[in-house]
C-alpha cells in the first residue's frame, strides 16, 4: 500500500540519526504491518536497516537477536545443539500467519513493537525470558518482555525510544520446552498458544498468548500438578482474556487450560 501522507524517508546511518524518531515518525525495518494498511498520522519514517546490525550474535552469555533480525533468520539460525529451548523460534514463527515472503521480511523488532496478542515470536523471546535494549534520548535501558507489552498494540516505549535487541540469557536457552497451538482454522490466527520452559533448577514458566491480551508468564517452582495449573488459570484477571473474531473469551480460556495441561505433560515427559 502506498503511503502517501509520508514526506521525508531517513536512512539511518548511526545512532544520531534516530534522533527524529518521535510524533508523526515510524520506524521502518521489514515494513509488512507498516504498508498493510493507512498510517495517516505519519509523516516521516526512519529507516533503520542501514545501520549494518547483525542478525544473530552468539555468546557465553546467550544470544543477542538484532531488532532488524528477519523471522527466517531467527528460525533458520545455526544454534548450538545444548540449545534445546530454540526450537521455540520456529514454532513461534508458525504461529503467525505469514507466507514464506513474509518470514523473509518482517522483522524481530516489528513483530515485538506491534505488541498484537497474536505475535508469535513476541511470546517465544518472552517465553525465554528475552529482554530488550532499548535506545532513547536519556540513554540507554533494558526491558523485560514480559513486561514490555502494556494492551494490544501498547508497549512501553516512551517517546524517542527505539528496540536495538533482544538479549536472551544462555541458560534458558538449554532448557526444555514445549509448544501448543490452535486455532478455528487451520491457516487461520491462532487463538490461544502456550509455550512451557522446564529449566535446568527444576522450575516450570508457562506463557500464554494469543488468548491473551499480552503474553502471560505463570512461574511455578516445579512442573504444576493439575490441582495447581488449573487453580492458577482460574484465578486470571478475567479481562485477560482476549475478543475478538478469531475466538471468544470462554472459549479461549477453556482451550487454553487444555493446551497448558498437555504442554505439562510433555515437559513431564509424556508426549501427547
Amino acid at each position: 500500500m502506498d503511503l502517501d501522507t509520508i514526506r521525508e524517508v531517513v536512512v539511518a546511518r548511526d545512532r544520531a540519526d534516530l534522533g527524529t524518531v518521535g510524533v508523526g515518525t515510524a520506524v521502518l525495518a521489514g515494513g509488512t504491518w507498516l504498508y498493510s494498511e493507512p498510517q495517516d498520522g505519519l509523516e516521516r519514517l526512519v529507516d533503520i536497516t542501514g545501520l549494518g546490525w547483525a542478525p544473530l550474535t552468539i555468546d557465553d552469555a546467550g544470544l543477542e537477536i538484532a531488532a532488524t533480525c528477519t523471522l527466517a533468520e531467527l528460525a533458520g539460525g545455526a544454534y548450538p545443539a545444548r540449545w534445546s529451548g530454540a526450537q521455540l523460534f520456529e514454532q513461534g514463527c508458525s504461529a503467525l500467519v505469514a507466507s514464506y515472503k513474509i518470514r523473509r521480511t518482517a522483522t524481530v523488532g516489528g513483530n515485538v513493537c506491534l505488541a498484537l496478542p497474536a505475535g508469535g515470536v513476541l511470546a517465544a523471546l518472552v517465553a525465554l525470558g528475552g529482554s530488550a535494549l532499548v535506545w532513547g534520548p536519556g540513554g540507554d535501558r533494558r526491558i523485560p518482555l514480559s513486561r514490555f507489552v502494556i494492551a494490544p498494540g501498547q508497549t512501553a516505549l516512551s517517546e524517542g525510544e527505539v528496540v536495538r535487541s533482544i538479549r536472551v540469557p544462555e541458560a534458558n536457552l538449554r532448557a526444555r520446552t514445549a509448544f501448543r497451538k490452535i486455532a478455528l482454522s487451520p491457516t487461520g490466527r491462532s487463538g490461544a498458544v502456550v509455550m512451557g520452559r522446564h529449566d535446568l533448577d527444576g522450575s516450570c514458566q508457562l506463557t500464554l498468548s494469543a488468548a491473551t491480551t499480552r503474553p502471560v508468564v505463570l512461574s511455578f517452582p516445579a512442573l504444576p500438578g493439575d490441582g495447581e495449573l488449573s487453580a492458577t488459570l482460574a484465578g486470571l484477571d478475567a479481562a485477560l482474556w482476549y475478543d475478538d473474531p478469531h475466538g471468544t473469551p470462554d472459549w479461549r480460556r477453556h482451550v487454553t487450560g487444555l493446551l497448558a495441561a498437555a504442554v505439562v505433560a510433555e515437559l513431564n515427559g509424556v508426549r501427547s
